[in-house]
């Protein structure tokens, strides 16, 4: 893609950008800042239907999680989006995080219930990791006088683990090092090199990502090679173009247009289409954002608007839009003639691949727009069969599949 083209459409997504990334990067406690970020993000992407209310709080758990320092801050995000839009469901909800909200702000998100969330186990979920005086709270602070005083401690391990759900989900938990990287703390991080000679591991590389401090990045990198996929995914979810660039440049990594769409990076998700020379390839992405325009832009290009992925699940451009329940563009890709009833790899229509895990809203804009309901896949599943698979049967069979 030329430079004029990239730069045509950033202007189609500066918005979306500005508010996406004030979103991914929040650095404050404030609660006027948290309001008007708040505002921001109402007026740009929920009111404009670039995000639905569900996809806004998905992107607020993840971003809380790959920066819980300022997770009281998200919290506060979660609850205006959950007392102003009061969204029903949420795809990949997280135990921790809705006993985290409800704990802290007497929010029952979703189908939560105070029996629930008051009986929940929740000894093994590491959330008091951060209270004060334990050297966890040192580390996220990077309070040098305090973590001097832990590791001068009799008994102290400098090879103990944290396993925590406040952070990244990890079965054998984080090293202290490794917990210096994420939170960006230098000189937590200089201690324990220096003092306990603490190996630099490729985990320590992708929260470098996530943390942002350039030392310790660059340290990381005197060790490690950035991984395939990792690093990227943090540096996408950073929404950090430079770090996005500078894997691309420096080791010829890969963006992945997906994990650009999972964490509405569009502004990673255009390097990405310019690192692509296939217009096709192109336009079937963009249908993963709820810009038609975009689309729009690639069909005026030349695109096949019933091409389909080139990997192993052959998605049409339908699919991918429903993937991420993006109506406006499926009603753009519909009206511009798109084969409602193209399949994807196994014969799975967009009807089947929605029925597992997409809301009754969906089934039913399939529906009325004339989706062959009957149809079956090369195995002879049915739509009502991938509900039942990915417990969504309520939604469907009271849709008008049914």
């Amino acid at each position: 893609m030329t430079c004029n083209r990239y730069k045509e459409l950033e202007i189609i997504g500066k918005d979306i950008i500005d508010a996406t990334t004030k979103l991914y990067n929040i650095k404050t406690f404030d609660e006027d800042e948290i309001n008007n970020i708040y505002q921001e993000i109402k007026s740009k992407l929920i009111e404009t239907k670039i995000l639905s209310p569900d996809r806004i709080l998905l992107a607020i758990r993840t971003a809380g999680i790959c920066r819980n320092k300022y997770l009281s801050s998200y919290l506060a995000l979660f609850k205006k989006v959950t007392e102003e839009y009061h969204p029903e469901q949420m795809k990949s909800q997280s135990k921790a995080y809705m006993f985290t909200v409800y704990k802290d702000y007497d929010i029952l998100a979703f189908v939560s219930t105070p029996e629930k969330l008051e009986n929940e186990d929740t000894k093994n979920y590491g959330l008091d990791v951060h209270e004060n005086n334990t050297i966890y709270k040192a580390i996220k602070d990077d309070d040098i006088v305090s973590f001097i005083g832990f590791t001068e401690r009799d008994g102290f391990d400098e090879n103990q683990r944290l396993i925590s759900l406040l952070y990244p989900v990890s079965k054998d938990g984080y090293s202290l090092l490794e917990l210096c990287c994420y939170h960006g703390s230098v000189k937590c991080f200089k201690l324990l090199r220096t003092k306990f000679k603490s190996a630099i591991t490729q985990t320590c590389l992708q929260f470098s990502f996530l943390g942002g401090n350039p030392d310790i990045m660059s340290e990381c990198l005197k060790e490690v090679q950035p991984d395939n996929y990792k690093c990227m995914e943090y540096a996408i979810i950073s929404h950090n173009i430079d770090f996005v660039t500078f894997l691309m440049n420096t080791y010829n990594m890969k963006v992945y247009a997906k994990a650009c769409a999972i964490n509405n990076n569009l502004q990673a998700f255009f390097v990405f289409l310019d690192q692509t020379t296939d217009i096709n390839t192109c336009f079937i992405n963009s249908a993963s954002f709820n810009i038609p325009s975009i689309c729009e832009y690639f069909l005026s290009l030349g695109a096949d608007i019933n091409t389909k992925t080139h990997d192993d699940l052959d998605f049409p451009a339908l699919h991918m839009a429903l993937e991420f329940d993006n109506f406006e563009t499926a009603e753009f890709l519909i009206s511009h003639g798109i084969d409602i009833n193209a399949k994807a790899t196994r014969g799975i229509n967009a009807l089947q691949f929605s029925a597992s895990f997409s809301s009754k809203e969906v089934v039913e804009f399939l529906v009325l727009h004339g989706i062959d309901t009957k149809e079956k896949t090369l195995e002879g599943n049915d739509a009502i069969h991938y509900a039942a698979i990915g417990n969504n049967i309520k939604d469907v069979w009271i849709s008008p599949i049914h």
